[in-house]
């Protein structure tokens, strides 16, 4: 099937997809902040560049994009792989997800705990991504 949109207008909106400062960090970001926690942003020095860290508590939140990495839920409409071009996105969506765990297990390794908030999450129930924030920042 051929893409409805032309090949020009593909490449402007992959080039406008962020990998900072999306929409669902920024959320997360805002209600984090409003919980009275202060963070960093995208340490360099750790594995995955998380999105907020908690030096001082040694805990790291990631916000994935639910294609990108490829969210497990089955609830999930936005985390379908894509059914063209398949030889090029299922390796790449598959190293997203092998670039991931590995970022997970060495954070583990280096003694600081991990939360993933799904992009999906943060848009259909903020309350309970506050929630599991807040318990996870506060054990």
């Amino acid at each position: 099937m051929a893409d409805k949109i032309s090949e020009a207008r593909r490449s402007y909106n992959m080039r406008r997809i962020r990998s900072k400062d999306t929409s669902p960090e920024k959320a997360v970001r805002r209600l984090v902040y409003h919980l009275g926690y202060r963070y960093r942003l995208h340490d360099k020095s750790l594995p995955g560049k998380p999105d907020l860290v908690f030096k001082g508590r040694k805990k790291a939140i990631f916000v994935h994009g639910c294609f990108w990495h490829q969210h497990p839920s089955g609830n999930c409409a936005d985390s379908r792989p894509p059914s063209s071009r398949t030889e090029y996105w299922l390796p790449k969506l598959q190293r997203n997800i092998e670039r991931d765990q590995s970022n997970l297990q060495e954070l583990d390794r280096l003694g600081w705990d991990t939360l993933v908030i799904w992009a999906c999450q943060v848009e259909s129930d903020p309350d309970n991504v506050a929630a599991s924030a807040r318990s996870f920042l506060d054990k």
